[in-house]
């Protein structure tokens, strides 16, 4: 195997003495644990660094990896003007990974094309840890981004990039930046949760035993009450030793400013059979995909099934013949929403329809949704396996004197100003105030939230 070594590391920038000063005794552990890390890298001569950093610029449907020859970065933002970094890139390295993850079924952004060249700056996600690593190894990096892709896609890029390690013969340690819950504290930077701590531990028991499949097990309310930036990481750090028996440690755990910092070193034993993780974990996702299809309703199932025929075949899906008479005679207008997991991937919606009926523009919306959605790029063919869908019918708005006829849970609302128009569904996620939902519903408009509007309301049926 020619990944030599993998590891956990965090990057707060208070790690760098000349920007934490005396504060960084406070991390006292972390610094030591970093500095053994080093050591132990050092003594296998790898001959490239692979980092994969939150902080890099992260795509919705992409991972990114930077691939101009060289690449620059500094900690001039949090002060420290004298520290910059020039660093080549292993660019036929790069080229391999971004081959491989491919070959997987990874969408991967190339910031070198052009558009892109000013994201290819390195974050201080990666440069925190290779301030330590620089001491004592100058050699060439890689750098990846995550993504908001599904867990087991990152799990799968480290597939990748051992695969493209093994392809190039090549001596690797690989990298994984990261930190832990941000709500450890009062005065932790997201504020506090304690449920923050039982997730840092549950990571850290994980990481420790080498059983990295766990990691895409953890409960998704968790993950999201800790406010973490770290486990996509870990998990594509997990993803490059599936299939081998590992030796992993836990150098340090620590958050005393409200941020938990983790490190850990993996190194590889053994091939070993029975850790081939990836065969169930995709057996799995097959299973859980059918499972969903099957209790899909017919809205749903007919916006899936038009978006993988647009997709796939580039062809508008006809009206199947067994559709239930409601969305055959009915007229209105819908919204089609695409998430992955709890991220959202491509909303499009009308007001009203213009289609004979629901069911046409389901397909139509459905479409527009997966392909036209300004904030997103069109859904890759890659991508359909993991979205989940939900369909909202749109019942007819009726106009109200103010805010008051309002509930944010129950009522939809559209606002008016000339010829600027704004509508926002019930019943989503964050928003659970009127104030908040008008607000959101005005800034959609292009309007400002003091600006003054007609208001109408409409209730949906919501479909999943």
């Amino acid at each position: 195997m020619s990944i030599l070594i993998g590891c956990a590391a965090p990057h707060p920038p208070i790690l760098i003495p000349e920007i934490g000063g005396k504060s960084i005794s406070e991390i006292e552990a972390t610094k030591e644990a970093m500095h053994k890390m080093v050591e132990k890298v050092a003594s296998l001569n790898p001959e490239t660094l692979i980092f994969i950093s939150p902080h890099s610029p992260a795509f919705s449907d992409a991972i990114a990896i930077k691939m101009s020859a060289e690449f620059e970065g500094s900690f001039a933002q949090f002060g420290a003007f004298s520290i910059k970094f020039r660093v080549k890139n292993d660019v036929r390295m790069a080229k391999a990974i971004l081959d491989e993850a491919r070959n997987l079924g990874i969408l991967m952004a190339d910031l070198s094309k052009e558009g892109y060249e000013h994201l290819e700056e390195l974050d201080h996600g990666l440069l925190v840890p290779l301030y330590y690593l620089w001491e004592k190894l100058n050699i060439p990096v890689v750098s990846l981004s995550i993504s908001y892709l599904s867990y087991l896609k990152h799990y799968k890029l480290g597939i990748a990039v051992r695969n493209a390690s093994d392809r190039l013969n090549k001596k690797v340690a690989f990298i994984a930046s990261g930190d832990l819950s941000h709500r450890l504290t009062s005065s932790a930077p997201a504020g506090y949760n304690p449920r923050g701590i039982k997730f840092d531990l549950r990571v850290k028991e994980i990481m420790g035993t080498g059983n990295f499949r766990e990691l895409l097990k953890i409960d998704e309310s968790l993950i999201e009450d800790a406010g973490e930036c770290g486990l996509r990481s870990f998990i594509t750090l997990g993803g490059v030793f599936d299939g081998y028996t590992v030796r992993s440690e836990v150098l340090s755990y620590e958050g005393p400013f409200g941020v938990g910092y983790m490190v850990v070193v993996v190194e590889p034993v053994e091939k070993d059979d029975d850790r081939i993780f990836i065969t169930e974990m995709m057996d799995e996702k097959i299973i859980e995909e059918k499972e969903r299809r099957k209790s899909e309703s017919e809205p749903v199932k007919l916006a899936r099934n038009a978006v993988e025929s647009y997709v796939k075949k580039g062809k508008t899906l006809k009206l199947p013949d067994d559709l239930p008479d409601e969305l055959l005679e009915k007229k209105a207008g819908v919204f089609v929403s695409l998430k992955r997991g709890k991220v959202l991937r491509g909303c499009i919606g009308s007001t009203v329809s213009s289609q004979e009926n629901v069911a046409k523009e389901i397909i139509r919306i459905a479409i527009q949704a997966a392909t036209t959605d300004p904030r997103f790029c069109p859904i890759d063919e890659s991508e359909l396996p993991d979205l989940i869908y939900s369909v909202d019918i749109l019942n007819p708005p009726e106009p109200i004197p103010d805010k008051r006829s309002l509930d944010s849970k129950k009522y939809g609302v559209i606002v008016k100003s000339g010829f600027k128009t704004g509508l926002l569904l019930p019943d989503l996620e964050g928003v659970d105030t009127v104030e908040k939902q008008v607000n959101i519903a005005k800034q959609k408009a292009g309007l400002n939230t003091d600006e003054t509007v007609k208001l109408f309301r409409f209730t949906v049926e919501r479909y999943k």
